[in-house]
C-alpha cells in the first residue's frame, strides 16, 4: 500500500510503498477513505511520544471501509463504514470494564502505538470495542474529522464540565479542538469566549458560536480581561492549546467553584507548567483531564450531527492529498490553518 512514512524523529516524510497490514483476530483492515491532520500527528514526528517506533506512518483521525475482518469480530462485517476513537481500548482492564476505555491500561492509538491511517489501509484491533459504525448522512470526510478532536472537546464540554445553557465557558487556542469546543458549548447554549492570538481564526470562532473574542497580543493579563467581561469568571474553560500560559490563564479566569479543562497536550518544557494553586483552594476550583472518548458514548453526538445541532464540517478549512501531507504535516505548528486538514485522495 501507499503511505506517509517517517524514518527518524523530525526527519523527512516520503511516499512509501509498504506492505498491507493484516488483521487480528480480534480485528479488522480498514481501506482508509479520509484521514484527518492534528497537531498530535505533530507531536508523534516530533519525537515527543515514546510508543512510536520506526519507521513509521502517522495519522489517528480516519474514517473507511472495512476491508478484511478477523474470525473473532462479531458485531461489524466487510463493507460496514466505520470511524473509531483515537484511543481504542482493550475491552477486558479494569478501566476498559468500568466503561472508561479512553483511559484504557493497554491503550493503542493508530499512527501512535502502530502504523496509522496517513496511508490506503489500516489496522484496528479490537473491534468489536473500538470502531462506530457511520450513519450515511455522515460523509467520509466530515467522519475524519470527529476521531481525535471534536470527540475530545465533546467529551470534555458534555462530560467532564458538564457546560449547560446560560455559563459562561472560556477557550484558550482556537485550532481544531478549540474551535470544536466554541461550537459544541454553543450548541447547549453556554456564552463563548474564544482567545486566540490570529484574528482570522477568532472571526471563524465567532461563525461557530462565540459570543466574543479576545486577541491575547491586544491584551497584558487575560485573566482579568475574561474576569471583567464574564462579571466575575467563567463557569467552564478549556485549555485547548496545551502551553504553560495558556493553563495558567484558563485556570486564573475562572469564576469560584469553576471548572478548569485540560485538553491541550502537554509535552517539553511545558509539561509541569506553574499553576495558581491559591486560587484552586480559596475558591474551590476544579482541574479535570479530558483524554478521548469511548467508542459507545458516539451515539449522541452522532444524532447531534444527523439533527443539525452539529456541523464538524463547517471546521474543515480544505481537502488535501496524500503527497501534500508531506509538507503539510511539518508545518503543522505554525498555526497558519484557520480550520481542519483532511486527507481524502490517496
Amino acid at each position: 500500500m501507499k503511505a506517509v512514512v517517517y524514518e527518524s524523529f523530525q526527519g523527512p516524510l516520503t511516499i512509501q510503498n509498504v506492505p498491507d497490514p493484516t488483521p487480528q483476530d480480534n480485528g479488522v483492515v480498514i481501506k482508509v477513505k479520509a484521514t484527518g491532520l492534528c497537531r498530535s500527528d505533530w507531536h508523534g514526528w516530533m519525537g515527543h511520544d515514546p510508543d512510536i517506533e520506526l519507521p513509521h506512518i502517522p495519522g489517528h483521525e480516519l474514517a473507511g471501509v472495512i476491508e478484511a475482518i478477523g474470525k473473532n469480530v462479531l458485531n461489524f462485517k466487510i463493507g460496514d463504514r466505520v470511524t473509531v476513537p483515537f484511543v481504542c481500548g482493550c475491552g477486558t482492564c479494569m478501566q476498559c470494564t468500568s466503561g472508561n476505555h479512553q483511559v484504557c491500561d493497554s491503550q493503542s492509538q493508530p499512527g501512535f502505538t502502530h502504523w496509522g491511517s496517513f496511508a490506503e489501509y489500516v489496522s484496528i484491533d479490537y473491534a468489536d470495542t473500538n470502531l462506530v459504525k457511520l450513519p450515511d448522512e455522515i460523509n467520509d470526510v466530515t467522519a475524519a474529522t470527529l476521531g481525535c478532536r471534536f470527540i475530545t472537546s465533546f467529551r470534555a464540554i458534555v462530560e467532564q464540565g458538564k457546560v449547560s445553557a446560560g455559563q459562561y465557558v472560556a477557550v484558550h487556542g482556537c485550532g481544531g479542538v478549540g474551535l470544536s469546543a466554541i461550537m459544541i458549548a454553543n450548541a447547549l447554549g453556554a456564552q463563548v469566549i474564544a482567545i486566540d492570538i490570529n484574528e482570522d481564526t477568532l472571526a471563524l470562532a465567532k461563525s461557530l458560536g462565540a459570543f466574543t473574542t479576545v486577541n491575547a497580543r491586544k491584551h497584558d493579563y487575560i485573566p482579568e480581561h475574561i474576569t471583567s467581561i464574564t462579571d466575575g469568571g467563567v463557569h467552564v474553560s478549556v485549555d485547548a492549546l496545551g502551553s504553560a500560559i495558556t493553563c495558567f490563564n484558563s485556570i486564573s479566569n475562572l469564576r469560584k467553584r469553576g471548572k478548569h479543562i485540560q485538553v491541550g497536550l502537554m509535552t517539553g518544557d511545558h509539561q509541569h507548567p506553574k499553576i495558581p494553586m491559591d486560587k484552586v483552594l480559596s475558591d474551590e476550583l476544579e482541574i479535570i483531564g479530558s483524554h478521548g472518548m469511548q467508542a459507545y458514548k458516539y451515539p449522541e453526538m452522532l444524532n447531534m450531527i444527523k439533527n443539525g445541532k452539529l456541523y464538524p464540517e463547517k471546521l474543515i478549512e480544505k481537502t488535501i492529498t496524500l503527497e501534500d501531507a508531506i509538507t503539510a504535516l511539518p508545518n503543522m505548528n505554525t498555526f497558519d490553518n484557520k480550520g481542519m486538514q483532511v486527507i481524502n485522495s490517496f
